[in-house]
């Protein structure tokens, strides 16, 4: 705490106010962190961190998250003026390589995984995305009105739930593989969650529900700023950072959702 502030007559330094102003770990680690998560398309994992940085693997996964706060923040934007793109998808592991002990034998699909719904603005290329718990109609409608303008055009596959949208809406039938009308069609979010589950099956192996809607801001919040060189990208990450706390005992507490923790 190197600097004194004569209005409020305490001490400060550049933690102050921050999700790092409890961390130990030296500003230095936290750099070099936070170079190796914005410049890596299918970000780092927890193992690589510690190894590269130096600190304990309990270490490198709570720095992670903290930084994946500071993306919360910084990828999430208004409704957008369109047009605009909606999907929705399911993360997880197949029924079929799950251990005998771990299947559901409940069908296929979307059984035991996680819903994330996504809108992707094609004017200004912007990404926002969250897990939902599931895709009826009352939570995709609500998801759209909360991204797309009143006067924005929305495309989306021809899942019922999108039935009955107050905006002008066209559709492609995904089930009877159309996939571009004209103008109407979902290939850039559709590439959105191809990024993301690259990276779960390529770099993280196992994304818990409990804590999967931090990895999605990740990733949306990376892609709002590919466009960016690097130091800008750390720039807008760092940002994020103030007026953002994650605790380790709220990163660990229950939420409701499954961990995926071995019994």
């Amino acid at each position: 705490m190197p600097y004194w502030c004569k209005d409020c007559r305490s001490y400060f330094s550049v933690r102050t106010g921050t999700t790092i102003v409890r961390s130990n770990v030296p500003l230095r680690k936290w750099a070099i962190a936070i170079y190796l998560v914005t410049t890596s398309l299918k970000s780092v994992s927890s193992m690589k961190l510690h190894r590269d940085i130096g600190v304990s693997q309990k270490t490198a996964w709570f720095i992670l998250h903290r930084l994946r706060e500071a993306w919360a923040k910084e990828s999430s934007s208004g409704p957008f003026d369109g047009p605009v793109e909606m999907d929705e998808t399911y993360v997880g592991g197949k029924e079929r390589n799950k251990h005998a002990s771990e299947k559901l034998h409940a069908g296929r699909g979307a059984v035991g995984k996680t819903a994330v719904v996504g809108a992707k603005d094609r004017a200004s290329n912007r990404v926002n995305a969250k897990v939902v718990r599931s895709t009826d109609k009352a939570i995709l409608h609500e998801f759209v009105a909360d991204n797309a303008a009143p006067d924005a055009t929305v495309f989306t596959d021809d899942a019922r739930a999108y039935q009955g949208l107050p905006y002008k809406h066209e559709s492609v039938k995904h089930s009877v593989s159309e996939y571009v009308k004209g103008m109407a069609h979902t290939n850039g979010v559709e590439s959105f969650w191809a990024t993301l589950k690259r990276a779960h099956k390529g770099t993280f192996h196992k994304l818990s529900p409990k804590h999967l809607n931090r990895y999605v801001q990740e990733f949306a919040g990376k892609h709002n700023f590919r466009n960016s060189d690097t130091i800008q990208q750390m720039r807008s990450l760092v940002a994020g950072l103030v007026g953002r706390n994650l605790l380790y005992r709220d990163l660990v507490a229950d939420n409701g959702l499954d961990s995926a923790a071995r019994a």
